[in-house]
């Protein structure tokens, strides 16, 4: 699959996850350097907000905006993943004041590759967001055809509001 970078087509891994599949094993790294596996996201309903990197306006805009929304949400896990190094996604925390996202470093590139949002020209992971059910069921998709833009919010927290309704 491909996707643009500033108008400029750039090809994924491979095809992304849709809506149906099982989320695969993958391993990230939580803001205390523990490893975090798939199963580990499992249990409850979690979005998955997928962004390239937290240092660019519109992942930051975009972390911004669901860190807001996590307080709405009681029973869902809010995840973002960036393929950002730890130390790079705390201080960026620090300095922007998210403090309700779970932040995952995908910087092993575990979680791109195993489910094709990485886009090797680049080195990181493209713009997305992800709803899945407690089993790991795909049950929202969302890829971002400009990576440069930002993904559409409210179709994502509505798809969300009627999951967990």
């Amino acid at each position: 699959m491909n996707v643009l970078l500033n108008g400029n087509k750039v090809a994924l891994e491979g095809d992304p996850l849709k809506v149906g599949d099982e989320v695969p094993h993958f391993k990230l790294v939580d803001q205390n350097n523990e490893k975090v596996k798939t199963a580990d996201l499992l249990g409850k309903v979690t979005l998955l907000s997928v962004v390239p990197d937290l240092n660019t306006d519109i992942c930051s805009l975009q972390t911004r905006r669901f860190n807001q929304a996590v307080d709405q949400y009681t029973d869902v896990n809010f995840v973002t993943i960036s393929t950002n190094t730890v130390a790079e996604q705390r201080d960026w925390c620090a300095a922007e004041g998210v403090h309700n996202m779970r932040m995952l470093s995908d910087e092993q590139e575990s979680f791109g590759y195993a489910t094709k949002l990485y886009v090797p020209d680049t080195g990181f992971d493209t713009r997305s967001i992800y709803i899945i059910d407690a089993a790991g069921v795909v049950l929202y998709s969302q890829i971002v055809p400009e990576i440069s833009d930002e993904p559409d919010y409210d179709a994502a927290l509505t798809a969300l509001s009627n999951v967990i309704a």
